[in-house]
């Protein structure tokens, strides 16, 4: 349960890019006050995130197999997206891909020894998930386009390298080969440019006015008061796990902050000190927004830990995390940081739920229903030699599997996979 505090109503217009005058100057002099609030495990945020252990290496799996002309990839070719899949370094790519039958088919097919190599495609309700998705993602896909011109507004230079964008993409809806399939079909808003770095970036061709209105801005109507609105001081919804126990220096010091001028994070902001709560407002601001942009309201800390100079976010800027969790919460299941906006849920319910979101849901429903039949052994496994037998939990049988896609790779050039006769 989380309880709401610093509620406000009505509305009257923003300003946006010049707070220069001197009640800001006055207002910059208050520097970065030596809070630290506790964290407290939020139970209804961390099963969110526990909901969806494997959900995205799983769904990048889908799009990989039903990309190929075969629909059906040898495991070695599987392996070459381990990185982008995000799998732990004591996972075998095979095993990963065995929790989920009624995800992935598995068969063999021989080398040019005869050596037979697992191959996986889709079941008929993966595929017919996975169609499903695609229509979704052409019906969104103006808000998609969307989300991602704002995440390039975000940026100073209107540009950020693709390795970046990966990180979020899935977060943001994005199809998992972007590049090809939706970024060339928009090369009126997008262009692929080289950065200083020798990277490849990703830059927006034109400024949209209408867009770059964050969602705090968009909501002062009802969330703000007409006097704040008009000052330019909006506030943040926060709220806290139940039983928080703020205490009344630090309750104080956040009803302070709440009323400083709030920064458009699509303006500029050169003009603050970094060393100041209202540089930290700005920071804040930038990720309310960001985790917007998101269609869960989540991202995993390490996806921003790059995005310091692409920002212009001064050293250790995650760190505004841990300052406000009553605005983010930071959830630590499934070995990694995951920072969640509190104001998208209630309990464990996303309150504004996207049309891809529940196609993803579809897809954990269906893993959670394989692996639960596959541990009552109602799966069949067809053998290298042709042969069927049920499904075993035990994966220690499979250790030897790197046998094969293993000594591929050396027998084979990675680009070419001509000796493999790819009859699924």
């Amino acid at each position: 349960m989380v309880s709401w505090l610093f509620s406000r109503v009505k509305f009257c217009g923003f300003p946006c890019k010049n707070q220069r005058g001197s009640n800001l100057n006055h207002l910059q002099s208050r520097y970065l006050v030596n809070i630290k609030l506790k964290w407290v495990k939020d139970k209804d945020l961390d099963s969110v995130v526990s909901a969806e252990k494997d959900l995205k290496a799983v769904c990048f799996l889908v799009s990989i197999i039903s990309s190929s002309l075969e629909q059906c990839v040898p495991i070695y070719r599987l392996r070459r997206h381990r990185r982008q899949l995000g799998l732990p370094d004591d996972v075998k790519m095979s095993t990963f891909i065995r929790r989920y039958p009624s995800i992935f088919h598995e068969s063999h097919i021989r080398d040019s020894a005869g050596t037979p190599v697992p191959s996986f495609g889709l079941t008929s309700e993966a595929r017919e998930l996975y169609e499903e998705e695609i229509v979704v993602v052409r019906q969104c896909w103006t808000d998609i386009r969307s989300r991602l011109c704002r995440l390039l507004m975000l940026t100073s230079g209107t540009t950020l390298p693709l390795q970046t964008i990966d990180q979020l993409r899935w977060d943001m809806g994005l199809p998992y080969d972007y590049r090809n399939s939706f970024v060339p079909y928009n090369h009126d808003l997008f262009s692929f440019v080289q950065l200083r770095d020798d990277r490849v970036g990703l830059k927006l061709l034109s400024w949209d006015d209408d867009l770059a209105v964050s969602e705090l801005q968009k909501k002062a109507g009802s969330q703000q008061v007409e006097e704040d609105v008009r000052n330019g001081c909006l506030a943040f919804p926060i709220g806290f796990t139940r039983g928080f126990g703020l205490r009344r220096k630090c309750m104080d010091w956040l009803r302070e902050w709440q009323k400083l001028p709030y920064t458009s994070p699509y303006c500029d902001a050169s003009h603050l000190d970094p060393r100041t709560d209202v540089s930290e407002k700005r920071i804040v601001g930038v990720f309310h927004e960001l985790l917007h942009l998101t269609l869960q309201k989540k991202t995993e800390r390490k996806n921003v830990s790059n995005l310091r100079k692409p920002f212009s976010m001064p050293q250790k800027f995650t760190k505004v995390f841990e300052r406000h969790p009553g605005i983010f919460y930071i959830s630590k299941k499934n070995d990694t940081q995951t920072v969640i906006l509190r104001e998208a849920y209630d309990g464990d319910k996303l309150l504004q739920k996207h049309p891809l979101v529940s196609i993803r849901e579809k897809f954990a429903n269906t893993s959670r229903k394989g692996q639960l039949d596959r541990s009552r052994g109602l799966y069949k496994k067809e053998d290298p030699f042709g042969h069927f037998h049920r499904d075993e939990v035990d994966e220690a049988r499979y250790s030897s599997e790197e046998m094969s896609d293993y000594n591929l790779l050396s027998e084979y050039d990675s680009e070419s996979d001509d000796p493999i006769d790819n009859n699924c």
